[in-house]
């Protein structure tokens, strides 16, 4: 008999436990969840040059905001190479703010170009790859090119003419 009131009063407390977890009703505004911590969002991971002469403007900017709920820091952005230079903000961004990264190619080099710059945050996981690409075409103006002095082409040598 002992055994038959146990067995009855364990079931319903099972039943009662189960039934007090209730459900979770979940609706389109409870699904716009903010993540915690900071988060990096682009506008674009790009940063398209397009078709441009030599020499010309070097400077592009790449528009991000920190959508998180904590400050986001840059600890460091990297180009794939010496001509993809980044320069990014070092103090922290608070959440809800943008900010820029300005990215400079050296537009003296022609030909077409693909490079990427390597961006790492305190967000944690893998960083974050910008994709820098563009066509850099032969000046039509000379004077845009810039020359040496003539000691340097004659190897420190004052020329005859």
């Amino acid at each position: 008999m002992k055994n038959i009131f146990l067995l009855f009063a364990l079931c319903f407390a099972s039943t009662a436990y189960v039934s007090a977890q209730g459900t979770l009703d979940v609706t389109a505004e409870d699904t716009e969840i903010q993540a915690d911590g900071p988060v990096m969002a682009f506008e674009s991971l790009e940063v398209p040059y397009g078709a441009i002469e030599q020499h010309s403007e070097p400077l592009r900017n790449l528009a991000f905001t920190n959508t998180g709920t904590e400050p986001l820091v840059i600890k460091s952005a990297r180009g794939s190479c010496g001509c993809t230079v980044p320069i990014w903000p070092k103090e922290p961004i608070m959440p809800g703010e943008s900010a820029n990264i300005e990215i400079r190619y050296a537009t003296d080099r022609i030909g077409k170009f693909s490079k990427t710059v390597t961006i790492t945050t305190n967000e944690g996981g893998d960083p974050h790859v910008v994709k820098v690409h563009g066509n850099v075409s032969k000046a039509d103006d000379a004077q845009s090119v810039p020359t040496a002095p003539a000691s340097i082409i004659t190897g420190g040598k004052k020329s005859g003419f």
